[in-house]
């Protein structure tokens, strides 16, 4: 269920000091904690002007996230918060796309992070709207892409990514040991969802 991957991932991030003080001092991700025009003022390079560019480039909100009610664990509900709030931070650091395959794509791979059965249930049906095409495109690029960088990453979940915005790009991926989806997915279908 739900609570067991959250407390899973409660386990996970207390095991480092980083996740200890996620846990402890509870960032929230919103407009007046990450304000995007400083972060558009920043090297193009970087991990904050990137994601200030995404977030700009297709009218995302930071504040559009609604915020969890049906978790009474204090601790649980935050971690769930969290992780609806970092959702932007890790499109960026993966480079999947906001396409539907795109999204099914970074659902495999949030699911191999963390557990969480809706991003399970989200891999398993939507690849129900899509083409054969499209499908085949999940099937050989996507699931492959999502395994591999869990293989290969750190557990994002443990990562404080508003302390990394000055970092460059490709250095913080490297860091983190993320691959990029671009790797596995050459040919990206443009419908957005």
């Amino acid at each position: 269920t739900g609570s067991v991957a959250l407390n899973r991932i409660k386990s996970s991030m207390e095991r480092t000091l980083e996740g200890r003080l996620i846990l402890e001092q509870k960032p929230r991700v919103n407009s007046k904690t990450v304000p995007l025009e400083a972060l558009l003022e920043q090297d193009p390079n970087t991990f904050g002007y990137a994601y200030a560019r995404f977030m700009t480039g297709h009218g995302y909100s930071a504040d559009d996230r609604p915020v969890v009610k049906h978790i009474r664990d204090i601790e649980l509900s935050y971690i769930m918060q969290r992780y609806r709030e970092v959702h932007d931070f890790w499109h960026v650091l993966t480079g999947a796309p906001t396409t539907v395959e795109g999204e099914i794509g970074q659902k495999a791979f949030e699911f191999l992070q963390t557990g969480l059965p809706m991003a399970a249930l989200s891999t398993a049906v939507g690849p129900l709207r899509l083409t054969n095409n499209q499908r085949k495109r999940i099937l050989t690029g996507y699931l492959p892409w999502a395994y591999a960088c869990n293989q290969r990453c750190n557990f994002l979940m443990g990562v404080r990514f508003e302390d990394y915005f000055q970092e460059d790009l490709k250095d913080f991926r490297d860091m983190l040991g993320v691959v990029p989806v671009s790797e596995y997915v050459t040919e990206i279908d443009e419908e957005t969802s």
